[in-house]
């Protein structure tokens, strides 16, 4: 049945979900690069491991792989113009940025929500994908803010309840 799944209608369903924004960056060679993520999830807390996927087509994700290492820097709702800055081909998305290495010498971003560095811990072939998960080895947060989230095309926010 899978291969009959109609792929547009596929995007359409899965686009109903919200998924949270982050940039997965890496310093490799000693210049940064950046993957926007929208599948970043917990996947345990002993050990501390996060995990995101990643396609396979990729040709900044080997990059940062080689480096072993990774951090991953959670978009606030008010940087949607930064997020857009990494899709564009236009400029430098790092310019205006503000970032600085993290312990593991990776972009860390000090105005997004929170920054989780990790070494990579383990890559495992999903179809079009890789699911990465990487052992957080830092943590940083703001005390403020909504996190980006997408829904059906869109950029929106999360405002929970007071």
């Amino acid at each position: 049945m899978a291969d009959q799944i109609d792929g547009d209608l596929y995007r359409k369903v899965l686009g109903r979900y919200p998924t949270g924004v982050t940039l997965v960056t890496g310093c490799p060679d000693g210049e940064p690069a950046a993957i926007v993520i929208g599948s970043f999830v917990s996947v345990s807390m002993d050990p501390p491991l996060v995990g995101f996927l990643v396609g396979k087509s990729s040709s900044t994700w080997p990059l940062i792989e080689g480096t072993g290492s990774f951090c991953v820097n959670v978009f606030s709702d008010l940087q949607t113009d930064l997020c857009d800055a990494f899709f564009s081909k236009d400029g430098d998305p790092w310019e205006g940025s503000g970032w600085q290495p993290a312990p593991s010498g990776a972009p860390l971003i000090p105005a997004c929500l929170a920054s989780i560095d990790c070494s990579v811990h383990a890559v495992v072939d999903t179809g079009d994908h890789v699911f990465v998960m990487g052992l957080v080895e830092h943590l940083s947060h703001v005390d403020e803010g909504s996190p980006l989230v997408f829904l059906g095309g869109r950029y929106g926010s999360f405002r929970g309840h007071a």
